[in-house]
């Protein structure tokens, strides 16, 4: 077991040395802080004659055991490590509490991606300080326990007391926002919410704070004494609400620098985030205190927390609930426990009688439990725990260990890792539901401490000095030695000629002097060569560990076969057999490539025989089909040109027709299409006879037309007929009644009087 532990360590050792190897040599550094910079396992040799005229500067950054091996003498490598610092503990002040976890304060110098592993010690203290705040439903079903809470005061404060000597109470009370669906909002309903008439019953409200923490528990009792059941009216409870003001409102509820403790006493469930638009809130919950004369005022206004808000809210005040819950929610509030670090689900009995019992038990549950964690963590720093309780011996992002007694220490392994050179950072650390915790201070190694002399050196021409080996130019020279006089171009521009498509200088391959490569030396001692030193002849595909298969040359990269060999490392003999049926290689559809079969244009299997995704062309066939079975359409005159990779065959009869196409004349054309060898050749099976369309039938339409017009006319005469006999209808039924009144009048129905009189004005009525 210790040999295979042990050759496990040995391979991940060599592992990492091969990543750390990779990196420095892919990493295109100019200076030692570049190369420290690349991997947590590169060094940089400042030994001024390590590097020849026409390496690279990178050449100087390397692992530290290659940089030997190349002659690097030990004192000239550069190697930073990290550092660690422990910062000594403040000495305590009296009356504060006893310290837990060591060391409080640290500082940490790390080189980017190296990790670093330090211990955290943690020793649960006796006599460390318990704040206890007693949370409850005051909705009507919660009567009969409100009577037993009234009591509770000083047995729960002798409790605690046996265990910690030093321990508060306090007391707060919710129900539910007083809107509808939630409570009744008749106006005296809304001042006493409860149905018997005769129970003291204080209005309804959202969540109001009691009694601050104290250590009077007859204090307690006489507060919660003058305390009154209210009432809603769904099942669901504004619990949410409650916890997370009695977490934010840190000064009104008194919370000290102790072990807190958040007692949640209900018989139902609870509503959460999004149930506030059922009476139309839309805003969310903002996590701060907003308690006026020590009510909830924003609970007709802000939605109810999420149960991850309340769960982050409770972590970072330290504070850990126990759920006093009944049987018939016990279900509902193990699951929300899950959700809560440092939380507890207890049973009430059926008037909560046995109440403290189940806190005392949860607080110890509690208390035995160690969870370290991270808060505030800056971005690029990683943080793992490894402890050394049972099952803790696999790194995590939280350390963990149970049953931990009091004056038992448990050691927690901390790995910090930084990702990145980053400014001066700091977070803390310390074990959820206690106050106490480590501060840790981390800063990043990215430069490197060299001893150079700050003047001109002869090493550079007198035209630079040295840093750290290597050569840093005054303006307007440049070069390994400061041998290139800009002139009229800028450094960047020189340097931009070095580089492929706006790529690594030289490829990271070679030294851009003067505006051209100058490439280095390969691993096998060879040379880089190219415009851009791009190409080696080392770098190939390689086959049972041969590079191109001990078959073919390397060139730039690419294998070049030997007479006889093929594929991508020249790994396969020149062979078509299995890629041939009936002697035609891959149905003339994909090349044979180490005797397989490699289609083309969608075709599939072993010797691209079909095509899944392909489709007949009948469309695109129809104008050669026409002009090769009929000698019509837009081919007529040149279908032997156009129409090369057709043969049809004129059939008496189809079983089964691939295409429908309509010719030129209107006609429709059937066939079958046979696809041939190779792409776009088909057998064209055509039906003798076209469907064409009949001709119209002229006597038909003369005829039809005719008797339509007659037909239309002898309907026209009928219905004036019919008019006209209505007509003479309706005046003889007049007359017919003109001729009952002259019998009873006298009065002949045809005689009208006259119009107008005319008197002759001459003539005397007396003469």
């Amino acid at each position: 077991m210790l040999q295979a532990v042990c050759l496990r360590g040995l391979l991940l050792l060599l592992v990492g040395r091969q990543v750390y190897t990779e990196q420095c040599l892919k990493a295109s550094v100019n200076t030692c802080g570049d190369c420290i910079k690349s991997g947590p396992g590169c060094a940089w040799c400042k030994d001024l004659n390590f590097t020849k005229t026409g390496e690279q500067e990178a050449a100087r950054c390397d692992t530290p055991a290659v940089l030997k091996e190349k002659g690097c003498p030990p004192t000239d490598i550069i190697n930073p490590k990290n550092d660690f610092i422990k910062i000594s503990n403040k000495p305590l002040k009296a009356g504060e509490n006893p310290v837990q976890i060591q060391p409080q304060e640290i500082q940490l110098d790390l080189r980017p991606g190296m990790p670093y592993t330090f211990q955290l010690h943690f020793k649960r203290a006796q006599g460390y300080p318990v704040d206890l705040y007693y949370l409850m439903d005051l909705s009507y079903s919660m009567k009969d326990d409100l009577e037993n809470v009234k009591n509770l005061g000083n047995d729960l404060l002798k409790e605690l007391n046996k265990i910690t000597g030093s321990a508060r109470i306090g007391f707060g009370s919710f129900v539910d926002k007083t809107l509808l669906p939630y409570t009744d909002t008749n106006e005296a309903k809304l001042k006493r919410p409860c149905s018997d008439k005769n129970e003291p019953c204080q209005p309804a409200f959202g969540f109001q704070h009691v009694l601050p923490l104290t250590k009077d528990g007859d204090k307690f009792k006489s507060m919660v004494a003058e305390q009154h059941i209210s009432g809603n009216l769904d099942p669901p409870e504004g619990s949410l609400d409650a916890i997370m003001q009695a977490a934010v409102c840190v000064n009104e509820i008194g919370w000290g620098n102790s072990t807190r403790l958040l007692v949640l006493a209900t018989d139902d469930g609870f509503h959460m985030a999004g149930d506030g638009k059922l009476a139309a809130i839309l805003e969310p919950n903002r996590e701060t205190c907003q308690l006026v004369d020590r009510k909830y005022s924003k609970s007709t206004l802000w939605d109810y927390p999420s149960v991850g808000q309340v769960a982050r809210k409770l972590e970072e005040q330290n504070i850990q609930p126990i759920f006093a819950v009944t049987k018939k929610m016990e279900t509902v509030y193990t699951e929300l426990s899950k959700l809560i670090p440092k939380s507890a689900v207890g049973v009430l009995s059926e008037d909560s009688g046995n109440v403290v019992n189940l806190i005392v038990d949860a607080y110890n549950s509690l208390s035995s439990e160690v969870i370290m964690a991270h808060e505030a963590l800056p971005e690029f720093i990683s943080v793992k725990y490894t402890s050394n309780c049972k099952d803790g011996e696999k790194p995590s992002d939280r350390g963990k260990c149970d049953n931990v007694n009091i004056g038992t220490e448990v050691v927690f392994d901390v790995t910090v890792t930084v990702d990145r050179c980053i400014n001066s950072q700091s977070f803390l650390i310390g074990p959820l539901g206690f106050n106490e915790k480590l501060k840790v201070n981390v800063r990043t190694r990215c430069d490197c401490e060299c001893d150079d002399i700050n003047q001109p050196h002869p090493h550079c021409k007198e035209k630079g000095k040295v840093v750290c080996g290597s050569c840093r130019c005054d303006p307007g020279f440049l070069g390994q030695h400061c041998e290139c006089q800009v002139g009229q171009k800028d450094v960047a521009s020189l340097k931009a000629q070095c580089q492929k498509d706006n790529g690594t200088e030289c490829e990271g391959k070679g030294d851009c002097v003067c505006g051209r490569c100058q490439c280095h030396l390969t691993e096998g001692g060879n040379n880089f060569y190219g415009e851009f030193c791009e190409c080696d002849d080392e770098h190939c595909e390689k086959y049972a560990n041969k590079q191109c298969a001990g078959h073919g040359k390397c060139k730039c990269g690419r294998c070049e076969c030997n007479e006889g060999y093929e594929g991508a490392a020249c790994q396969c003999a020149k062979s078509d057999e299995d890629c041939k049926i009936d002697g035609i290689v891959c149905h003339e559809r994909g090349k044979c490539v180490c005797n397989q079969c490699e289609c083309q244009r969608g075709y599939k299997g072993p010797s691209c025989k079909v095509c899944p995704t392909c489709q007949r062309p009948c469309q695109e066939s129809g104008s050669c089909v026409e002009c090769l079975a009929f000698g019509t359409g837009p081919f007529e005159k040149s279908c032997i040109e156009n129409c090369k990779h057709l043969r049809h065959v004129m059939v008496e009869k189809l079983i089964k027709h691939d295409c429908r196409v309509k010719d030129k004349e209107g006609c429709w054309m059937l066939f079958t299409m046979t696809e041939e060898l190779g792409f776009d050749k088909y057998i064209v099976n055509v039906l003798k006879d076209r469907e064409c369309p009949e001709g119209p039938n002229i006597a038909a339409i003369v005829g039809g037309s005719i008797a339509a017009v007659a037909l239309i006319g002898l309907l026209i005469l009928l219905i004036i007929k019919a008019v006209l006999y209505a007509s003479d209808l309706r005046e003889w039924k007049r007359f017919e009644k003109d001729r009952k009144h002259e019998k009873t009048s006298g009065t002949n129905p045809l005689f009208q009087n006259a119009t107008t009189t005319v008197q002759n004005p001459t003539f005397s009525g007396d003469s």
